[in-house]
Order: structure tokens, then sequence, then C-alpha cells
């Protein structure tokens, strides 16, 4: 078992976490040496918080449930000058931010992001896909990004990040972290990474209900008055 780092460095990755115990190991064994992950506990039952520990990941509690409210109580927690956001149900490597993250520093982009890419049976089900690509096609409308996808492995620094002051607390995070960011005229760069059949059950893209939920959070970010700027894809 390879440990993390526990204390502050120049990458924080916030992993969002409700019920996640089974994939943790995993997904921990994965941070690149010297970054330190930042497992936000929402509310699990099953001991995900004790495993995180157990990694030596730092545990950020946010009792408030919803998608968004985890990634930003993890990104109010995070001290680096470079954040990323990662999935932690092993659906997606988090060795693969390097890239990201040179980018990032390079100057290159102020924002990027990873195009999933399925890998086997069940690794991302017809009806999540549909609804992903629905919000594409809406985000090009009120953006002019041509984004192929809103994933959740993303990379950007920090500072910036809470300037945009992101309010949205539910499954339209993401979404609305990307809008506000093409307003603010930021460059952003999408590279393609491999997506994995999840460990254990999902809470969102695993049913009808939950992934429509989720369009419909992400169809209220879209609605937002447009600021001054326009962002640039790569």
């Amino acid at each position: 078992m390879r440990t993390v780092t526990t204390t502050s460095s120049d990458v924080d990755v916030v992993l969002p976490c409700l019920d996640e115990a089974q994939a943790l190991p995993w997904v921990l064994e994965r941070i690149p040496p010297g970054w330190r992950a930042l497992v936000v506990d929402n509310g699990s039952t099953d001991g995900s918080a004790a495993v995180a520990r157990a990694y030596g990941a730092t545990v950020v509690t946010e009792p408030r449930r919803g998608f968004g409210a985890a990634c930003h109580a993890g990104l109010t927690a995070a001290t680096a000058d470079v954040v990323c956001f990662c999935d932690c149900d092993a659906t997606l490597d988090p060795s693969l931010l390097v890239p990201f993250v040179r980018e990032v520093r390079r100057g290159e982009a102020d924002l990027v992001l990873g195009r999933r890419r399925p890998q086997g049976r069940g690794a991302w089900p017809a009806h999540a896909r549909a609804g992903n690509l629905a919000l594409a096609r809406m985000l090009r409308r009120r953006t002019g990004l041509r984004l192929h996808d809103l994933g959740p492995l993303r990379a950007a620094r920090r500072e910036p990040l809470l300037a945009l002051g992101l309010t949205d607390r539910r499954s339209g995070y993401p979404l609305q972290m990307v809008v506000r960011a093409a307003d603010a005229g930021w460059r952003i760069a999408e590279h393609d990474v491999p997506y994995l059949p999840r460990a254990g059950a999902s809470k969102v893209t695993g049913t009808w209900r939950g992934t429509w939920q989720a369009v419909r959070d992400m169809s209220r970010v879209l609605s937002e008055t447009p600021a001054h700027g326009g962002g640039t894809v790569r």
C-alpha cells in the first residue's frame, strides 16, 4: 500500500466521495508522488473516510449533500497553486492529470479537461452519454466552445477558480465551472482519457433518473446571463 502526501503540496487533487470505500485504494495508489489527495466525505456510511485516512489522504467533511458541495469544499480546503478534480469511483486514473498540470503550469491553458473515452462494456451507459452529448451541444450554443465532454477530470489554478464565484452545489458544478471560465475568457483545453467501468453502484449516471436530474441541474446553469468575454478551446 502506498500512502499519499498529507501535507501541503504544489498540487491538490479534490476527490468528492460518497460511499467509495471499495474504489478508494485503487484511486489513492495512483495519485502522483508529492501531490496531496483531498478526499471530501459527503456523508459516507461505508467507512470511506477511514479508508482514505489509512492511505494517507487528507479527509475533508462536507455534510451538505451534493456533488458540487463536495467539490467546492475540496476547492476551499485546497492550498496548492494548482487544483485538480477527479471522481473516486475508479473510472478515472488520477495519474492522467500529470500532463494536465504541466499544461496549466506552462501557461498553455487555464483549464484542462479530460474527454472520456469508454473502455470495456458498461463503462459509460448509453443514457449517460446521451445526456452528456445534449449538454455539450447546449454549452456550444451558450459559449461557442466546441467541447465534447463535461467530464470530472480537470486541472486549473486555485485562485482563478475561486475567483469564478461558483455557486452550484449539485450536479451543475462542473458545467458552471466551464461556463464561467468561458465567460471570463479562459483558454480551455480538452484531451482524451480512458474511462473505466466504475467500482460499485453509480449515484447519478447509473440510472435514467439520475442522469436527467443532472441534465436539469446543468440546464439551469446554462440559463445564467453571459458575462463579457469568451473562452477558447484547443
